[in-house]
């Protein structure tokens, strides 16, 4: 992913076109999974199309729940363009790993919720079994 077009667009509408904040792709620049654009003579910055598609890449990654070190691990795999899909499948795979323990802790903290609310009769009276077990040693 090299930048390549001509740089056409501002932070803001980069911004817009991709819904990223301003503040975050700065922030994507600084710890360089974003190139730093070339700047106009005013000194804004100036992005191309390249950069809306990695930051593109960048944004769906982290929404499907990759760790910035995993985005950056696949963002160097792309620009060494020397990847294999069975190195991106590893890093897929581990990531897949990780969303399933996930799953399982949620599903237990669901049980024990469940546990809790089926507790309470939802009355009027201050006497709550919910808050009596928030407020128990375990």
């Amino acid at each position: 992913m090299t930048s390549t077009g001509v740089c056409s667009m501002t932070i803001g509408t980069l911004s817009r076109r991709t819904g990223c904040k301003v503040v975050t792709i700065r922030y994507y620049e600084r710890i360089g999974m974003l190139p730093a654009p070339p700047r106009s003579e005013g000194g804004y910055r100036l992005y191309d199309d390249d950069h809306l598609k990695r930051l593109q890449f960048i944004r769906r990654c982290r929404a499907l729940g990759f760790t910035l070190a995993q985005v950056r691990g696949l963002l160097e795999l792309v620009d060494t363009g020397a990847y294999t899909c069975g190195e991106v499948q590893a890093i897929t795979l581990a990531h897949l790993q990780e969303v399933r323990a996930k799953i399982a802790d949620l599903q237990q903290l669901e049980q024990v919720l469940e546990g809790m609310a089926s507790q309470c009769d939802g009355g009027t009276l201050p006497d709550c079994p919910i808050v009596e077990v928030l407020s128990s040693e375990r």
